[in-house]
């Protein structure tokens, strides 16, 4: 071999080295280990002002406070999660646990990943094992709490939020694309006809709601921007959304929850199983099937009278056997009875004209079957 050869050999197998070390490399890149985004005690635990006597577990504040005093004591979140830098490879990616950690939403999970809980956004192609529990397989309950607040309920797909207390600065459509911008971190926002965001502020209210594609982006946005800023220097109050009372939102609602059941019936049917049902459904409405169809022939032993096939053929094509309609009676006697009449007539056409005498005699049959237990004749041949 000479020097130029051995020169391109060596190049080109440096250029396979190359080539085999990014495809190696890529994939660490894409599964890199999630980051511990706070140190263990650096979170500073703020108990909540007490402004009663009892305090009330389920609602999170103290009994006799006025309403609006569990608001204005809300402090700023510590901690937001930034879900670029954040997101990474957890002992969930290995244990196969689909439910995201909460603390990481709320950006103050000290375990990074030696997390037992997957630290990335939900994944809106995969359900969930248990639809009665949220992304951070918290349970549901059967109706909404009292302020809009809490897990949810299971007995309806809410995907939009209610943001409230927002500075408004500027102009709506300003504060439109801010909401935006922030909330749309979280996953897709679902849009309408005309290729717009689903994103309604009320202007002079300071109250904004943001639909997602999926409940469970929803849920988990709701958890990551709880207590958080804007561009602004407040603090949301991020809840779920009452149902719109808007009659023709209601019926696109039904129309969509339709449509993805649909889909998702498609997808889990097999298609021979259709076609299957089909073709029986065509055979008792009395339809007309094709003069041809094809079957497999590989398990069944290949005829003696059929000499030119060949014997490794492992299709072949047959007429389908034609479909005997059953008598139908145009009178008033039954197809059966007019069967049993012709069966008679040839028994004494047979005997040259004479008469035939039908006894009925106690037999072992079983209920709704007709049997013919003996007959007799005149004649001396029978």
């Amino acid at each position: 071999m000479s020097s130029t050869e051995e020169l391109q050999v060596a190049q080109a197998t440096q250029e396979d080295a190359v080539v085999s070390t990014e495809k190696a490399v890529e994939p660490v890149k894409k599964l890199k280990p999630a980051r511990k985004q706070v140190k263990p005690g650096e979170i500073e635990r703020k108990m909540t002002p007490q402004t009663g006597k009892e305090y009330n577990i389920w609602y999170n504040k103290w009994a006799g406070g006025d309403r609006e005093d569990s608001y204005s004591n809300k402090t700023k979140a510590q901690t937001r999660c930034n879900i670029r830098k954040d997101s990474g490879v957890t002992r969930a990616d290995r244990n196969g646990i689909k439910y995201c950690c909460l603390f990481f939403a709320r950006g103050c999970c000290p375990y990074g990943w030696e997390c037992e809980y997957l630290h990335r956004l939900p994944n809106q192609t995969t359900a969930l094992p248990d639809t009665s529990k949220d992304c951070f397989a918290r349970d549901k309950f059967s109706d909404y709490r009292d302020d809009m607040g809490g897990v949810g309920s299971f007995t309806r797909m809410n995907r939009t939020l209610y943001v409230g207390r927002i500075k408004e600065t500027g102009e709506g459509d300003h504060t439109e694309e801010v909401v935006r911008r922030h909330f749309g971190m979280w996953g897709e926002i679902e849009r309408n006809e005309t290729d717009f965001w689903i994103v309604r502020v009320l202007q002079y209210r300071s109250v904004a709601f943001v639909t997602y594609v999926s409940e469970l982006n929803a849920q988990f946005a709701k958890e990551a921007m709880a207590c958080q800023s804007l561009d602004n220097d407040e603090i949301l109050n991020v809840r779920w959304a009452t149902e719109d009372p808007n009659p023709v939102q209601k019926v696109a609602e039904k129309r969509r929850l339709e449509e993805v059941g649909r889909e998702a019936i498609q997808g889990k049917i097999d298609t021979r199983i259709v076609d299957a049902v089909r073709h029986i459904r065509a055979l008792e409405d009395g339809e007309e099937l094709p003069d041809e169809y094809e079957i497999e022939t590989e398990q069944q032993p290949a005829q003696e009278d059929d000499e030119d096939e060949e014997p490794g053929a492992k299709r072949r094509k047959i007429e389908a056997p034609p479909v005997e309609e059953p008598p139908q009676a145009k009178g008033i006697l039954s197809a059966d009875t007019i069967e049993g009449l012709k069966y008679f007539a040839q028994i004494r056409a047979r005997n040259g004209g004479a008469p035939v005498t039908v006894k009925a005699v106690p037999v072992n049959r079983p209920a709704g079957t007709l049997a013919l237990a003996d007959y007799g004749s005149d004649s001396d041949e029978e």
